[in-house]
């Protein structure tokens, strides 16, 4: 029975030692690789936030500079048309006076 029970207890040492002396280093890899994979990926997410932030911004001026542009392009239209507006009226009232004064000569003729 002592034999028996000291094969048992040496089965049983000899079982613990061979399972206690795992590879730690696959699961270390393990994490390590999920560790970087969470990495990059904020890395990745942060370089896109700031891309299309700084895309938002550019398309914020462009459309500033696009409005500015218009309401020059509207200024400048009003203020054409006002001299052309003031141009015709002149010319009307030349060719007003100029019929008057005929009018008036030949008034006078008769």
């Amino acid at each position: 029975m002592k034999k028996l029970l000291l094969s048992v207890a040496f089965l049983l040492a000899l079982s613990i030692s061979l399972t206690s002396c795992r590879d730690e280093k696959k699961a270390d890899s393990a994490e390590d690789a999920i560790e970087n994979a969470a990495d990059a990926t904020e890395d990745a997410m942060e370089d896109a936030a700031d891309d299309a932030e700084g895309a938002m911004e550019e398309a914020g001026e462009a459309i500033d500079n696009a409005a500015e542009d218009v309401e020059d392009a509207v200024n400048n239209a009003v203020d054409e048309t006002g001299e052309a507006l003031d141009d015709a009226a002149d010319a009307v009232e030349g060719a007003a006076n100029d019929v008057k004064d005929k009018v008036e000569d030949a008034t006078d003729d008769n």
